[in-house]
């Protein structure tokens, strides 16, 4: 027999001892039998365990869906202009209001007609920032400070938990959160307990926190409170629920950011373009564009353009504004 043929033959017999030796030796060593006692021995305890959190599980999502329904219920509920203004966060009266837009509209308004624009357009113009700026403002500073207080209302939740857990009274532990939390969180809950102190249900008090912060976490939060102080029942389990899936939704939505960023940045650019152009052109070439704003079809070509750039930047919102 030839030496290549006793290779072929060694190299066999090795590769069939190898097959037989992963597949064969679990059974006759009696690995595999070990490893189902093992498993049979610590599936018991997992039992538990597993039904434990899908409990918990399940009562996470029963806060989620009453925290979707009461978000649905408020969404359409049109708001009066002196609860705005204290959602913002400022201490303005209705009449400082409409004084400051009227300053801010007749001001706008000069000076578009000291720089030589049309009466027309400048007047338009003028209206716009008188009514439209302070309106945008409001807004913007009630979604900072809604955004302060839900960034920060699951600690305050925690620090309300472990008080209760302690053994303190729930008055107690929203003393603590008044004390040591940041703005806007301290405000509020300083406001709940003044109203408390002045007599009113401690439920009730939390309930005006929704007047300035309406969110759906908050008016839950408040549920939760009004009706353990009516009827009683564990609340540090209930306000623990909510705390957990106050995060969740926390991450979520930095997530959704995150993957919404690159369509936020391509309609930013696409939205400012048209100004950025319309801008160089003007200073570039003045008399170019005289003919938009001295004629009468110049001004109808200007109002169809700005609206049908609103018209397309309410689209470009609606397409990269995602719910979850």
């Amino acid at each position: 027999m030839s030496v290549q043929s006793l290779a072929l033959a060694f190299l066999a017999a090795t590769a069939i001892g190898g097959v037989a030796w992963v597949f064969l030796y679990p059974y006759l060593s009696g690995e595999k039998s070990a490893e189902k006692r093992r498993a049979s021995v610590a599936r018991a305890e997992p039992i538990a365990n597993r039904r434990a959190e899908r409990a918990q599980r399940s009562k996470r999502e029963q806060v989620e869906e009453s925290l979707k329904e009461v978000e649905n219920r408020h969404k359409k509920k049109k708001i009066q202009l002196t609860s705005r203004i204290s959602q913002a966060g400022l201490s303005w009266s209705k009449p400082k209001f409409f004084a400051i837009s009227a300053v801010l509209g007749v001001s706008a308004l000069v000076g578009l007609i000291f720089i030589g624009l049309a009466p027309l357009p400048a007047l338009g113009m003028g209206f716009a920032a008188g009514f439209g700026v302070p309106r945008w403002l409001l807004g913007f500073l009630k979604k900072r400070r809604e955004k302060k207080f839900i960034d920060g209302l699951p600690d305050a939740v925690d620090v309300i938990v472990r008080g209760i857990r302690a053994g303190l009274p729930l008055f107690d532990s929203i003393k603590m959160v008044a004390a040591d939390a940041k703005e806007p969180i301290k405000s509020e809950f300083a406001s709940v307990i003044e109203t408390q102190a002045i007599g009113m249900p401690l439920g009730e008090a939390c309930a005006r926190i929704y007047e300035r912060i309406p969110l759906p976490e908050t008016n839950f939060f408040a549920i939760v409170i009004a009706i353990q102080t009516k009827s009683g029942g564990n609340l540090s389990e209930a306000l623990g629920n909510l705390s957990r899936v106050l995060r969740d939704r926390k991450r979520m939505a930095a997530k959704v950011q995150a993957m919404s960023m690159e369509a936020k940045a391509s309609a930013s650019i696409i939205g400012a373009l048209p100004i950025v152009v319309m801008a160089g052109v003007y200073f570039s070439s003045p008399g170019y564009m005289d003919v938009l704003f001295e004629t009468p079809v110049g001004h109808i070509l200007l109002a169809c353009s700005a609206l049908s750039y609103a018209v397309g930047i309410f689209v470009m919102k609606k397409m990269i504004n995602f719910d979850f």
